[in-house]
């Protein structure tokens, strides 16, 4: 079947389509999981695992401020009724006991399984008549009408022992019934989502119906002055992925408007312009695709990344639209086409490294950078001259500008020895400085700005909440053991809670004891007739008759004879998901997560790890420093990111090396790339840059550009003139490229300005650089 220019046209569509398809069902994320690693240690695997499915990520965090305490307690109490009722959230706690009504009955029925206080001296004479003194003084207090209704059940407050453990990190005060900051100010809420740190729609859904839920409360209870403060990890998680959204559209409009503005200049020609981005829209669908396909989601970087990369990609076509009208189609694939070609293969290559990287989100540029520029490169070889025929396309010749830009690049020579005297300063700079080069501080990525770090570590201080990064681990063989060993660890760190060097710790062995901690509970509860003539003497002259305690007599006896608590039998509550997301089985047997809360109400968000470290010391327990690991792990991706990246410009060397045939001509190509990337990254440290991964990834791709412009200076060093159609060509490809990325400098997304900043001037100079030090003084300009 003949490829006329209307099925190219049709097969074309249809790949739009499908690709097009695919990406409607492509799942786009903007989480940690761009810096998460594919191929983790134990203790990564810890990490990845409370940063994508553990109970710390699904915690939202709600504070009520303004208008009096009775509105914002009213507001706090409708809200968490009507996020109860919602379905999204597992739990939803304000201080308010109406809100553990499924935990209550559980901690009813299970409290002499999960009470620490309930030990053989419980229950002699003296410790029964201590604590139904302490149970009656409760009932007598303000908040005793609590538990008045289980006095009779529960004389000893053994349910009241479990709850005061619930929250680790010591409970807010109460004021209107509802928790309050320490200074009073705001009504607290402490929220735990159904839907996964990871799950950001299930995250986006939650803080959805948070905020229609404040509407609603702060409109039925006439009190407009009220705001909302949320925080938490899945809320920032929402908010990155819109900013992200939003600085993605802001610019790659401005970049699309520019290029479209750049062509539309040059073309004169509609049906010009839509031809030159043919590719490029080609290459960027690919791209997504790809991603989409080989990891299963697309994360946002990534798009955004390719949306600059629309810069390079743009410049084939614009060889293609300037050179094969004045040349005709033969002379173009003779001529250019073997330059561009090898262009385009440098830049696979280059990209290509980055595919072995063990850091996603760096494999991801990788990929979607190497298959969008192939994409591309193959449109603009068979697409485009397939639909303009033999004759190419027809532009303009060059105008004012460029005739007098290309009168300065006959002088550009003279720029030599000042460019080789920086370059060689830079490098001695870079040298000088390696040690202070590199940033490992992942904070320079973070999306989350100092306004909502503050508001999110008042909200956490205020509430007690868990720090979201210590924690300590444990492993067993199989749960039982791990929860043990948990036990036996969260002895040693209760002893610190004491001391008041940490806050509190959390632990599933609080909601789900060990089979040997229940067995030794439940043997320290009498026998009924013991019960019943201890409970005697020891009420003798007390207010509460022993009479009166047959029930609690009975479920005594009913524990002691009942079954062990099991896991199942917390299902329907929010002590089932407290467990899971401490409790997990893994490939090396089963891991017990035990997250460590901040001494209340101090600012200091450093842990005594020392103190930690030597007080679990033969437990078999770890303290990990999850902001440690993390740069830990950054640091050995930038490592690995900068071995490949020197791998992936050996590889271009070899290329190049291959193609020029020539030594000379390979130094001098050679030559202008270390320049340009020796003043590039000069440049940027010198405006007070430390560098990290995606300046890395920026540089690369100065090489990959740049490698282009150089053969293209060689190529008219070889032929002893530069014609204006060509300099036209590559004037405005320079051009379109720093324009794709020069808007991503003024980006809020901090990785993608720092592509942007690295990239755009990198570009310029990939331009001037190799017109200075390879164009001769014999050539024609």
């Amino acid at each position: 079947m003949r490829l006329t220019p209307a099925r190219i046209v049709l097969l074309w569509l249809l790949a739009m389509l499908a690709g097009a398809g695919l990406i409607a069902r492509s799942r786009f994320v903007a989480d940690m999981s761009f810096f998460l690693p594919s191929q983790p240690t134990s203790e990564q695997r810890v990490l990845v695992g409370q940063m994508s499915e553990g109970s710390i990520s699904r915690m939202l965090m709600l504070g009520v401020a303004g208008g009096t305490e009775q509105q914002r307690a009213q507001a706090s109490m409708a809200l968490r009724r009507a996020l109860a009722d919602s379905g999204l959230f597992v739990s939803v706690q304000n201080g308010e006991m109406d809100g553990l009504e499924a935990e209550r009955d559980a901690l009813l029925r299970w409290r002499y399984h999960l009470s620490p206080a309930v030990t053989p001296q419980r229950f002699t004479e003296e410790g029964l008549r201590d604590a139904v003194d302490r149970a009656v003084d409760l009932v007598a207090s303000p908040v005793g009408y609590l538990f008045k209704p289980y006095l009779l059940r529960d004389p000893t407050g053994e349910m009241v022992e479990v709850l005061q453990r619930l929250h680790a990190g010591g409970q807010p005060q109460v004021r209107g019934g509802v928790w309050a900051s320490p200074d009073g100010r705001r009504a607290l809420l402490l929220a735990q989502t159904r839907a996964a740190g990871s799950n950001t729609d299930g995250q986006e859904q939650a803080i959805q119906a948070v905020r229609a839920a404040f509407a609603a409360a702060r409109d039925a209870g006439g009190a407009p002055d009220l705001q909302l403060a949320l925080s938490g990890p899945g809320f920032f998680a929402v908010q990155s992925r819109d900013t992200v959204r939003a600085e993605i559209s802001r610019t790659s409009a401005l970049g699309m408007l520019g290029i479209v503005l750049v062509l539309g200049w040059v073309y004169r020609s509609a049906r010009t312009l839509a031809l030159g981005l043919l590719p490029v829209v080609t290459g960027a669908v690919a791209g997504v695709v790809v991603v989409g396909l080989v990891y299963g989601n697309v994360h946002g970087i990534t798009v955004g990344f390719g949306a600059a990369l629309i810069g390079e990609a743009v410049d084939y076509a614009i060889y293609f639209c300037v050179q094969s009208g004045r040349y005709g189609m033969q002379a173009w694939r003779r001529t250019f086409w073997p330059t561009i070609r090898l262009g385009v293969l440098t830049s696979i290559v280059g990209f290509g490294a980055l595919l072995l990287a063990g850091f996603p989100g760096l494999a991801q540029l990788g990929l979607y950078a190497l298959s969008g520029v192939a994409t591309a490169a193959l449109v603009t070889r068979f697409v485009l001259p397939a639909l303009v025929g033999e004759r190419g396309v027809q532009v303009p010749p060059p105008g004012a500008f460029s005739r007098a830009t290309q009168g300065a690049l006959a002088h550009a020579r003279v720029l030599r020895w000042p460019l080789l005297v920086l370059a060689a300063a830079a490098a001695l700079y870079l040298t000088s400085q390696h040690a202070r080069l590199w940033s490992t501080n992942l904070s320079a990525l973070s999306m989350v700005n100092a306004q909502d770090a503050l508001a999110d570590a008042r909200l956490r201080t205020d509430l007690g909440a868990p720090d979201a990064r210590y924690l300590v681990l444990v492993r067993g063989p199989d749960a039982e053991v791990a929860l043990e060993r948990a036990e036996e660890a969260g002895a040693r760190l209760q002893e610190l809670v004491g001391q008041g060097a940490i806050g509190g710790f959390d632990s599933p062995a609080r909601f789900l004891p060990s089979q040997r901690t229940q067995r030794q509970r439940l043997a320290a509860l009498p026998a009924r007739a013991e019960l019943q003539a201890r409970l005697q003497r020891a009420l003798a002259d007390a207010p509460l008759s022993a009479t009166r305690l047959g029930a609690f007599v009975d479920d005594v006896q009913a524990a002691r004879a009942g079954p062990l608590l099991t896991r199942a039998d917390l299902d329907g509550t929010a002590l089932a998901l407290a467990v899971d997301s401490l409790l997990a089985r893994g490939e090396e047997g089963w891991s017990v997560v035990m997250p460590l809360h901040p001494v209340s109400r101090s600012d200091d968000a450093e842990m005594p790890v020392a103190a930690l470290r030597q007080a679990l010391a033969d437990t078999g327990a770890v303290v990990i420093d999850l902001k440690g690991e993390f740069e830990r792990m950054y640091d050995s991706y930038l490592g690995q990111a900068v071995w490949l990246s020197l791998g992936g410009v050996l590889a271009i060397a070899a290329l190049l090396a291959f193609s020029l045939r020539s030594g000379v001509r390979l130094a001098r190509v050679l030559l202008t790339l270390a320049v340009t990337v020796a003043l590039v990254m000069a440049g940027l440290h010198l405006a007070g840059l430390r560098l990290h991964l995606l300046h890395l990834v920026g540089l690369l791709l100065v090489v990959a550009v740049g490698s282009n412009y150089a053969l293209f200076f060689d190529r008219i060093q070889a032929d002893g003139e530069l014609a204006p159609d060509v300099w036209l060509s590559m004037s405005v490809a320079v051009l379109t490229t720093a324009i794709g990325f020069g808007v991503l400098a003024i980006s809020r997304v901090p990785v993608l300005q720092a592509l942007g900043i690295t990239v755009a001037p990198g570009v310029l100079l990939a331009m001037v650089v190799p017109a200075a030090l390879i164009l001769g003084r014999d050539r024609k300009g």
